[in-house]
């Protein structure tokens, strides 16, 4: 709500002025002021009050931002809607079997599912909390991503070595790629030129022309990688080993990579240490990255690779995801069956909220 400050001011000004200017108001007798005036003057003072106060309130009025986040939870067979301006559930929705990675298309009103036993996409109406339908997919598929311009989805499927693409507009598969081992990581560059796959197998990271679909490069990273992001502006994709323990940073315009970044924490033994899930913010300065049975997350200064801090969440984090104003950083905590939300000024962990048996994938959208 916008009101113009050279208008309200005025306004408020007239009616909490009091004297000779103020109409109707008689001067005070010498002995006072009389019953009469004093009934009026009271009575126009109690109305300029409370109408001052209303346009305080009004002029001082900031739309809170309120958006909602999804959550699978991948043994409940659910997906559970958490409301980000409340920090609650506020609802539970039955979905495909094991659903996994999940992806919201560009308007935020359809999100996409990997239900990995059903070996298909489906795809949830955010407004009515309902699957409106399947998408074309592989066996077994594990993470997507989609194009830029949201025109297309590519999927991992784990179980046949094969990046799956599928048209949206036409829910129609119009190609797959031959990968790794156990594909799993997906991403998309910010121009949409390159993909990304990571085969979990054969220790890689595939990087794909969007436009020849070949590979064009297959960069060894260490054991085990999980997922992979790029930084906003395309500089650099990171992609975490869950075996290894470390994150690889490639620099995709060389297609090499350029340096690994490793966790110690005091008292905790290499093996417990297991990156997944990466974030970055918008001026891609900071990095978190989910650590996995660590049950911590790792803040990382993105520019010196240097690790700023480490905070406890919950049990098992898989993956982690912004509110869009970066205000929040929601965790999905796979053993604990939770959401741990952070405040990303303070560095502390706010709350957990309670959510569906072995959550996975959480995004958020504008409510």
């Amino acid at each position: 709500m916008q009101i113009e400050m050279k208008n309200a001011l005025p306004i408020v000004a007239r009616l909490t002025r009091h004297g000779r200017a103020c109409p109707g108001h008689q001067r005070a007798s010498p002995n006072g002021v009389g019953a009469r005036d004093k009934r009026g003057h009271d009575g126009r003072y109690a109305i300029s009050m409370t109408i001052s106060a209303f346009l305080c309130a009004i002029l001082s009025f900031t739309p809170a931002h309120a958006y909602k986040a999804y959550v699978s939870n991948e043994k409940g067979n659910s997906v559970t809607v958490i409301d980000t301006d409340k920090l609650e559930a506020i609802a539970t929705v039955k979905v495909g079997r094991r659903p996994r990675g999940i992806a919201l298309n560009k308007d935020g009103s359809e999100l996409y599912i990997c239900a990995g036993d059903d070996d298909a996409i489906q795809a949830l109406d955010t407004k009515t909390l309902k699957i409106t339908g399947k998408l074309p997919s592989g066996p077994d598929p594990e993470l997507l991503a989609l194009s830029p311009d949201g025109s297309i989805i590519y999927v991992s499927n784990e179980n046949d070595n094969l990046v799956t693409l599928i048209d949206v507009k036409k829910k129609e598969m119009i190609g797959d790629i031959p990968v790794g081992v156990e594909p799993e990581g997906m991403a998309v560059s910010p121009d949409g030129k390159l993909l990304v796959n990571t085969s979990e197998t054969t220790n890689m990271a595939h990087l794909i022309d969007t436009q020849s679909k070949e590979i064009v490069a297959n960069i060894l990273v260490d054991g085990r990688p999980r997922f992979a992001e790029f930084k906003q502006d395309g500089s650099e994709l990171w992609v975490s080993s869950e075996v290894g323990g470390t994150v690889a940073v490639i620099d995709p315009v060389k297609r090499e990579l350029k340096q690994k970044i490793s966790f110690d924490i005091p008292a905790m033994s290499k093996e417990a240490i297991q990156p997944i899930g990466i974030s970055f913010t918008r001026d891609g300065k900071r990095a978190f990255v989910a650590l996995g049975p660590a049950n911590r997350v790792a803040v990382i200064d993105a520019e010196t690779k240097k690790i700023e801090k480490y905070f406890l969440v919950g049990q098992r984090v898989w993956h982690l995801a912004f509110t869009p104003d970066e205000k929040y950083l929601l965790t999905a905590n796979g053993v604990s069956n939770d959401v741990s939300v952070i405040d990303v000024a303070s560095l502390k962990v706010l709350k957990s909220i309670p959510v569906g048996a072995f959550p996975w994938g959480v995004v958020v959208a504008p409510q």
